[in-house]
């Protein structure tokens, strides 16, 4: 699923702002958490993502509707499984209900070389 950054529309927001909570920054240096998903495009394929003087490069960029998240990818996003990943989301945005067919930008990361 993976695209050419030509062909991908304009970002929603800048990479800084992809991983942002606290939580989250310590499962990406940890490897625990090597994917996020967001409503919009934070990042082209290629772009480096900073967290505590940590670097690391964005792998993949796609589009993936929530019912087609499996336990596999919950874990990427450093979750045991969807129903846990799910709740999380949920949790973090009251009042929001799961929309299965709803889209969202899947950003896919690892830890870079260090120069």
């Amino acid at each position: 699923m993976s695209s050419e950054n030509n062909s991908l529309p304009p970002k929603a927001n800048t990479i800084d702002k992809l991983v942002t909570k606290p939580a989250d920054i310590e499962k990406v240096i940890k490897g625990q958490k090597t994917a996020t998903r967001r409503s919009g495009r934070y990042a082209d394929i290629g772009e480096i993502l900073v967290l505590k003087d940590k670097k690391f490069i964005v792998k993949n960029v796609y589009i993936q509707k929530l019912d087609e998240v499996t336990d596999e990818d919950a874990k990427q996003e450093g979750y045991h499984n969807v129903e846990e990943y799910k709740q999380s989301i949920l949790s973090l945005h009251p009042g929001m209900k799961w929309a299965p067919k709803m889209k969202v930008w899947v950003h896919e990361y690892e830890a870079a070389e260090n120069d």
